[in-house]
This record gives structure tokens, sequence and C-alpha cells, in this order.
């Protein structure tokens, strides 16, 4: 029996010490409800899961990111709502003001509610802003936006790429019409061989000896043909002409076919000059709309001049100019030019050639802001497949192509054109709306996303760090039991040396 080592005592002591250890990181679990608390609990399950937290916050700030996204995307759209009702407006004045029943005066009412509406499409632009950020102002920096050149209705084609425009259209033969800023012209004959060509008598006609001869013709006896609105039957030599009853020979067609005379022949129609025709203009003064296809080209040249010019505030558009004067004097430098194509085509086995024109167009621009771009992180890491760009042009009245609209002539033109220019308008407003709802869609498909990746790394992240409640109650339960076992039992050995206090009696 000794004193000196109590060593069921110290048992007792290490194996309670042992259970109080335990019972303190029980108590500690359960209190926090983390079953790591500090790095000595799991080193390993400690970095994972500070991994996964660090990738759940930026996550949920990610989706945050992309709903603010979302949120400024709508602000935009919104906005650009309204101008969209106010260019649908605008395109319901300016058909208003091209109709031909409206005086000036209308048209100067109609340009007030027009203007109006413009100024409110250049307040909205520059005052719509998510978060002190301006929406629809544009960026820092300016740069040239081509206005789309337009047809200004003309019979034709029209093909344009980023910076130039080619209108094409058919040759104009004499007895042809053509519509030209809402009025109808005719081509006039310039001599009767221009009229046989045009009623398609070139082989019942013989020029004469100078362009300006009548020439003779030999339509087959029994025809007939109109002259000035009387109709004429053709006879032979021998029988001779008669006048009072419209029966004629061809030696006489030539008296009859002069300056100024309208021919119909077979359903076709052609008219020549008049002595009032003048050549410096190709227009017959004593008949505005009848005019030589030459004076037709150069106003369709005028046209698509100017409706392509709406809405190009800092350069208008321009058409291709000669730049020296021809030998014969008949192109002056200056001068608008067109250039001639001809087109062979095989009908029925017979070859025809068909003659086009073609005018080429420089687009007229404006000087807008550059695009704003919107960089949204939705994503925990730095990469850059986590960005989505957002871009939002300037929508005011100049980067849409409608400023300084005017449908306040006198001839309702101004305001026919106007109407292209507008639905360009819409197009862009439309282009950006549909744009911005595109990504409006992948934003909250990345919220989704976000929101379901951060679900399920918590879920991993809870599986490594959370505390097993019912596990670690009865890891608590055992050494609350074992703890007080250990009291006990280190009180009984304590108790066991008492014994050497007897032998010492």
């Amino acid at each position: 029996m000794v004193v000196q080592h109590n060593m069921q005592a110290a048992n007792s002591s290490r194996t309670l010490n042992i259970t109080t250890d335990a019972q303190s990181k029980s108590t500690e679990k359960l209190s926090s409800g983390y079953k790591i608390n500090r790095a000595a609990d799991d080193a390993a399950g400690l970095s994972i899961s500070e991994k996964m937290r660090k990738q759940i916050r930026g996550l949920g700030q990610a989706s945050t990111n992309a709903s603010d996204g979302v949120s400024s995307v709508q602000t935009a759209e919104g906005a650009l709502t309204e101008v969209h009702d106010m260019l649908q407006r605008m395109n319901e004045l300016a058909v208003q003001a091209a109709n031909g029943t409206n005086s000036e005066s209308d048209r100067s009412d109609i340009q007030n509610e027009i203007d109006q509406l413009t100024q409110e499409i250049d307040r909205i632009a520059s005052t719509t802003k998510f978060n002190e950020t301006f929406l629809l102002k544009g960026d820092v920096g300016l740069r040239r936006m081509y206005i789309n050149a337009h047809d200004a209705g003309l019979d034709g084609t029209l093909i344009q790429n980023t910076t130039r425009a080619t209108f094409t259209m058919e040759s104009l033969e004499a007895g042809e019409r053509y519509t030209i800023g809402g009025t109808q012209y005719t081509i006039g004959a310039s001599t009767n061989q221009e009229v046989a060509e045009a009623l398609h008598l070139t082989q019942y006609y013989t020029a004469g000896a100078t362009p300006t001869a009548a020439g003779t013709w030999k339509l087959t006896a029994g025809d007939t043909i109109s002259i000035d609105g009387k109709t004429y039957t053709i006879n032979a030599d021998d029988i001779g002409t008669d006048i009072a009853n419209a029966k004629v020979t061809n030696g006489y067609l030539a008296k009859l076919i002069t300056k100024g005379s309208t021919v119909k022949y077979n359903g076709n129609e052609v008219t020549r000059f008049s002595t009032s025709y003048n050549s410096s203009t190709g227009i017959d003064d004593a008949n505005v709309t009848l005019i030589k296809a030459t004076a037709a080209y150069k106003m369709v040249a005028i046209e698509l001049k100017a409706a392509s010019s709406i809405g190009a505030t800092d350069g208008p558009a321009s058409m291709d100019t000669a730049k020296t004067t021809s030998a014969d004097g008949k192109i002056k430098a200056g001068d608008y030019i067109w250039e001639k194509h001809n087109i062979k085509k095989t009908v029925d086995g017979k070859e025809i050639t068909s003659t086009t024109y073609s005018f080429s167009i420089t687009k007229g621009f404006v000087n807008i802001q550059n695009a704003l771009t919107l960089n949204l992180h939705v994503g925990a890491d730095a990469a850059m497949t986590n960005k989505i760009n957002v871009t939002l042009e300037a929508m005011n009245a100049k980067s849409i192509g409608i400023a300084g609209i005017n449908v306040s002539d006198a001839t309702g033109k101004n305001a026919t054109y106007a109407i292209d220019a507008i639905t360009d308008a819409i197009q862009r407003v439309s282009a950006q709306r549909a744009e911005l709802g595109a990504v409006q869609n992948r934003l909250e498909h990345s919220i989704k996303n976000l929101d379901n990746v951060v679900e399920n790394t918590e879920a991993a992240e809870s599986r490594i760090r959370d505390t097993d409640m019912a596990d670690t109650m009865v890891e608590y339960s055992k050494n609350n039991i074992l703890q007080q076992a250990g009291q006990s039992m280190l009180a009984q050995a304590n108790q066991a040396t008492q014994g050497v206090l007897q032998l010492l009696q």
C-alpha cells in the first residue's frame, strides 16, 4: 500500500480529463451548430468549407448583381416604350400631313406637335437613369452613324451597304409614264422616229434625211391610228385622202403627226414635244408634265437626295456628280450622273436587250454618342466569362434619325419622305428594345442558375461544417454520464489511501 503514487486516482483523473475535454467539444458543437469551430476540429474540412463559403457569398452577390441588371434594363426598356408610342404618333401625323387635303397652315399645326414630341424624346433620353447612371444618353465620345437611304417612292430597286446606296430603275422611253414626287410625268418624243419607236412601228416608218424631217410612214391599208383624239383609217395611195371621213394615206400622216401631236396605235400612246419645248431643261413649257427622259432622270436624282437626307443633320446624302464637263458640253461639272446598263435576256428563244439606269448615293450621317456598355458581373470568380454586357445606344432624336423632320411644306412631299425616316427610327428603337428584352431573359435565367448553385453548394457546405445535432447529443449524453462516473471513481480512488491511516494509529 503506497501513498506517493495513487495510480487509481491518476488513472481516474486522466480519464476524467479526456471525458471533460470531449464534453467541452460536444457542448461547443451543440451551442454553435457547427462541428468545425476551429481548424483543429477538421483542417481539411475547414479549408473546403471556407472555399465553399467564398463561392456561396460570391454567387449570392452575383445573383444580386443580375437582379440589379434586370432592374436597370427594365428601366431603360420602360422609357423606350414611351419613345415608341411617340414615334407611332409622329408617323400618324406624317401620314396626315402627306395628304393633299391639308393646307400649309394645317401642316404647320401638325409640325408643332411633331416638334413637341421630338423634344420629349430628347428629354427622356437625357434624363432616364438608374442608380445615377444615365441609360439612354450614350457614353463619352462620338461616332458617325449613317442614315438609311430611301427610294422616295420611286419605281425601282434600292440596295445599300454601310456608306453607299444604289437605286436602279428601268430606262424611260418615249410614251412611258413615271411618277416622281407624287406627279406623273410622260416621256415625250422629239421626232417622228421616236414616235414610231414608242408605237412599235419602226418597221413601218422610214426616217428622213435629218432627225427633224417628217419621214415616211408605211402603215397597212385599213389600219387605224388616233392622232390628237381623232381616229383615222389608212387608205391606199391610189384611193387618196378623205379628211372629211377621217381616211388618209401614209403620205398624209406626216402632216398630221407634228410637234405637239398625241398619237395612239394598238394600245400604245406617245406625245411629241410642242414648239414650247425647252431643250435646256428637257421640259415642254406648254405641258410641264411632258418631259425628256434625261430631265426625268435628273428629277429622280434630286428626289433620291432629298429623301435620303432627312435626319442626316451633320452630313446630307449626296449623289454622284460629273467631275469635269463633257466634250460636247451636254454634261457639266457638278451635274448629277447616272450609269446605263444593257441587260440581255432570252424570251421564247429570242434575245432581248433591256436597259436600266443606276444612281449612286453616298449616305448622309449624324455624329452620335458612343453606346453605353454595362458590364454585369454574374459569377463568383474573376473570369471574364462571368460578364454579361448590356449595350445601350443613345436614343435621342438625332441618334434615331428624326432630328429636324419638317412636314410643313406646301406640297406634303416632305411629309411623305418623313414617313420613311420615322419608320427607320421605330425600327432602331425596336431593335434596342428587343436586345434589352433578350438580355433581361438571359439575366433571369442567370439568376435562377445562380440561386440553384448557391442552394446546392450550401447543402454541400452544411454536410461538411454543420453539427449533426442528434449524433452530437448522443455523444454529449454519453460524455455527461462518463464525466459523472469519472468523478465518482476519482473520489473512490482518493478514499482508497485512507486505509494507511489505520496502520499509523
